[in-house]
């Protein structure tokens, strides 16, 4: 893996700074676990029968962001990125993907994620999650996806290590 780039969180931030910084950490993480990693590493599945990848998580954490972002502050109707149906399973099977098709992906997804936190005016703004027929605020999807990454960061350091030996952070 390549140098440390990522920032911590502040240690006496306001709680939308703190959303904000833990969320964007655990996304640096996860570009962090696969530098330096070629698409074939990328695609590399950690044991039968499961299909996960790094390359997969990347995917999937695309759909992440999409679906409790983009779904639930913009358009209800917005189509997923890998599947016709709502299938976060289907992210996972990278076998014909790339890096460049899953990192452009997941980084329109998560840009598009940072642009609706930045303009909303408080964490208090709701949306409309389909799913669960429900209005939510944007505290709780915040805190939901950053409980999405810190799990499959968990993943992807178990994946990593299965690579190349790599470990820690």
């Amino acid at each position: 893996m390549t140098t440390d780039r990522r920032t911590g969180p502040p240690h006496f931030g306001s709680e939308r700074e703190t959303l904000r910084a833990f969320l964007d950490y655990q996304r640096a993480t996860l570009a962090m676990k696969c530098d330096g990693l070629t698409d074939e590493d990328l695609r590399q599945q950690s044991m039968p029968p499961s299909t996960l990848s790094l390359l997969g998580l990347v995917r999937h954490m695309a759909e992440v962001e999409r679906t409790w972002f983009r779904r639930v502050f913009q358009d209800n109707d917005a189509p997923m990125v890998w599947s016709e149906e709502i299938d976060f399973q289907a992210a996972y099977d990278a076998s014909a993907s790339t890096r460049a098709e899953g990192f452009a992906a997941w980084e329109a997804e998560v840009e598009n994620s940072r642009r609706i936190e930045r303009e909303a005016e408080s964490l208090d703004l709701a949306g409309h999650q389909p799913r669960w027929g429900e209005d939510i605020s944007l505290r709780m999807v915040m805190v939901h996806v950053l409980l999405e990454y810190g799990r499959h960061n968990g993943h992807a350091d178990f994946l990593r290590e299965g690579i190349d030996g790599t470990v820690g952070a």
